[in-house]
């Protein structure tokens, strides 16, 4: 009834409403979770997610076109192990350590984490994947956004603030 494409296209659905939970709600949500995670304002946030998302899109797209392509595997198969991940650390863990809400915990456990292990299952019942080939690209996939994230914060805030700034009249 459904060919792998269509499996394979509900991982940026899910990614997408995720970022979307944490983009509405995740900024504010940091102010209160200061021990826990550096505040994070709006604009920056919004960048960062928005980045991330289209990669998520892009290493999806890639994978369809070049499934047997080493790389492309590898970076979408890191990509749903990652966000396997990103559910229970950080959004379950912060939920219990603050005993609040987490943005992004009610999509990454109810969404991501079914769609993605659905999603890795049939990759691995076709014989594309093999369960250490996911462990390994989940590690690297997860470390390379772990880097990623806080310069995109920081390339987010300049270029918002930048914005903000022209906005209000202000110095170029």
């Amino acid at each position: 009834m459904f060919d792998m494409n269509d499996i394979i296209l509900l991982f940026p659905l899910a990614i997408t409403l995720h970022n979307l939970e944490e983009a509405l709600w995740l900024p504010r949500w940091s102010r209160h979770a200061k021990r826990y995670h550096q505040p994070v304002k709006p604009g920056e946030f919004h960048f960062a997610v928005i980045v991330v998302t289209l990669l998520a899109y892009l290493a999806t797209a890639l994978f369809m076109y070049f499934p047997e392509q080493f790389v492309a595997r590898s970076v979408f198969v890191g990509f749903l192990g990652a966000m396997i991940f990103n559910a229970i650390f950080p959004h379950l863990v912060a939920t219990i350590f603050l005993r609040k809400y987490a943005p992004g915990l009610i999509t990454g456990l109810f969404l991501n984490i079914p769609v993605n292990l659905m999603i890795l299952a049939e990759l691995k019942r076709s014989g594309l994947v093999e369960v250490r080939e996911v462990v390994l690209s989940t590690v690297v996939v997860g470390v390379l956004l772990l880097l990623l994230i806080p310069k995109l914060f920081r390339w987010g805030s300049r270029l918002v603030g930048e914005y903000e700034m022209k906005e209000e009249g202000g110095t170029e």
